[in-house]
């Protein structure tokens, strides 16, 4: 988890995050750093993002936006073909969405009260331990 300002957008920090990334598995062995899909939203189809996860070797699950598909077409054959999009990986992407409206149950994550960035992380993960102990 990586805490910024308000102001900073995500792909500034999408290699900061990829970078610190571990799955530990569940056997014996050392921890992922790589895993196998990101799934995303439509926000999230800018081709530096896309250039980050291909370079890494991650499948991208992200839909493209209705203006990049009429550019695209627009173009022609110089456009290129259009993205694949595994659509059954991408139904999974409600579970995130519903964590993230769970975290938003608590009011001070929510609405940002704490000042320091450590103490909010530390709201963020007491959040997600507690879900995760109820499952």
């Amino acid at each position: 988890m990586v805490i910024t300002g308000g102001q900073r957008n995500d792909g500034a920090l999408l290699a900061t995050v990829l970078g610190e990334l571990r799955v530990p598995r569940l056997g014996r062995g050392r921890a992922r750093t790589r895993p196998d899909a990101v799934i995303a939203d439509r926000a999230y189809s800018a081709g530096t993002y896309r250039r980050a996860l291909h370079a890494r070797g991650i499948k991208v699950v992200i839909p493209e936006k209705s203006d990049e598909i009429t550019a695209r077409r627009r173009r022609g054959a110089r456009g290129g073909r259009p993205r694949t999009l595994d659509s059954t990986a991408y139904r999974g992407r409600n579970v995130i969405e519903r964590h993230f409206a769970l975290t938003k149950q608590w009011r001070g994550l929510a609405t940002r009260y704490d000042k320091l960035a450590v103490t909010y992380r530390a709201a963020v993960i007491l959040a997600a331990c507690i879900t995760w102990s109820r499952i």
